[in-house]
């Protein structure tokens, strides 16, 4: 249950929209949706950033930096949410399990390792960055640019996974359908809503 009361699609035209946006997106309202009912501008600038970041990387790469965020921020409903996009993109459910539990030792190459550690840092800490980190990345082939949409992706992270958990969103009730071991690894924070 949020913190905050959820505005229903009749607030107004901008909440309308984007609440009907989202349910033919999803097939259901998500909660993320409903928690920027107050402020639907926030929500399209929010997106339109997202596009933007989104734009310059792979599905693959964005959705495993996402992921390295979203852990170190604790966020349950960011680590469903994109899980299920990798899932979604081809990454067996067990990949995504060992991925999630500790991306070190996961079956991924040496290159994504790198970033998903990169990414962490960056959220748990980015002032303890330093040029050897980003050296690290470069060694691995990565351009100033692509270390930039890194750093980019894993930063707005901290945005969106900080607005949620500080309304007490909880991850939407869809998610309860994961399998018990992979959503033992993925709900790091708040526990999916029950269904009702």
């Amino acid at each position: 249950m949020p913190f905050i009361h959820m505005p229903d699609a009749s607030a107004n035209e901008k909440v309308a929209k984007i609440y009907a946006d989202a349910e033919a997106g999803y097939g259901y309202l998500p909660n993320m949706t409903k928690a920027f009912g107050h402020r639907p501008d926030v929500m399209e600038r929010w997106s339109a950033l997202l596009s933007t970041i989104k734009t310059h990387m792979d599905t693959r790469r964005y959705e495993l930096v996402t992921l390295a965020a979203a852990k170190e921020l604790k966020s349950s409903y960011c680590m469903l949410a994109h899980g299920s996009v990798l899932m979604r993109d081809g990454l067996p459910a067990e990949t995504l399990r060992r991925v999630a539990e500790n991306a070190e030792t996961a079956p991924i190459d040496d290159t994504e390792r790198a970033i998903m550690q990169f990414a962490a840092k960056v959220v748990r800490d980015a002032a303890s960055i330093e040029k050897a980190d980003v050296d690290t990345l470069k060694k691995h082939g990565l351009s100033d640019a692509e270390i930039f949409d890194i750093v980019a992706a894993a930063t707005v992270r901290c945005f969106f996974s900080k607005m949620l958990d500080a309304l007490g969103v909880e991850p939407d009730a869809a998610y309860s359908s994961m399998g018990a071991d992979l959503k033992k690894v993925l709900v790091v924070g708040r526990p999916i809503e029950k269904l009702s």
